[in-house]
């Protein structure tokens, strides 16, 4: 089924024998995986995910069905891509020049989404490059990023604003007495100057 180390790729997938996949990861069904892709260990790569030549992804990715990540993106440990997200790496797409001639692949730059760890993007949603979404920071479902996420932010609609701030367990912060409160794990968190950081107890 594989032939890679401690790592499942379904028969329908396309790996290139040339990207690193981590131990006890899995490709799903009609995935593709570029060259020069480095996955960290643990991932997930959904049915239908395209994972474009020299992404790099850290350790306990999650990339859900159809979603595409396009190069040169790079995702840090524990980000969760949602089913049909589409990274972007182009900022101003053509497909000819102006004198009309097919655009090849030596006459654009590709630019990259940074997806710092913890981050999710849920489904559907756009990230256009180049932006950098914050760790722990959420994207909600069908945003369009279009400038870049601070860490913690819950980020929602198109253009995507800043709607609160949410924590570590990925639910929105309750503001009580000056402070942001997790109901789920009680962790606190405090907001200085536009930013959100963790209060040390």
């Amino acid at each position: 089924m594989s032939q890679y180390s401690a790592v499942r790729v379904t028969e329908s997938a396309d790996v290139s024998a040339d990207a690193r996949i981590g131990d006890g990861s899995s490709i799903w069904h009609l995935a593709q995986v570029r060259e020069g892709a480095v996955l960290g260990e643990n991932c997930v790569v959904g049915r239908g995910a395209y994972i474009g030549t020299g992404v790099v992804m850290g350790d306990n990715c999650k990339v859900q069905n159809y979603a595409l990540v396009y190069e040169p993106a790079r995702l840090g440990d524990g980000v969760f891509i949602g089913p049909a997200v589409v990274l972007t790496n182009d900022t101003y797409p053509r497909a000819i020049n102006p004198d009309g001639s097919l655009k090849s692949a030596h006459d654009w730059e590709p630019v990259g989404v940074t997806i710092e760890s913890g981050a999710s993007v849920g489904a559907r949603a756009t990230c256009v490059a180049p932006v950098t979404i914050g760790a722990w920071a959420t994207v909600a479902a069908g945003a369009v990023v279009v400038k870049d996420v601070p860490a913690f932010a819950l980020v929602a609609g198109v253009p995507a604003r800043r709607i609160g701030w949410v924590g570590r367990a990925g639910h929105p912060l309750v503001e009580r007495d000056g402070q942001w409160h997790c109901p789920v794990s009680s962790d606190v968190y405090e907001e200085v100057d536009g930013t959100l950081r963790e209060v040390t107890t």
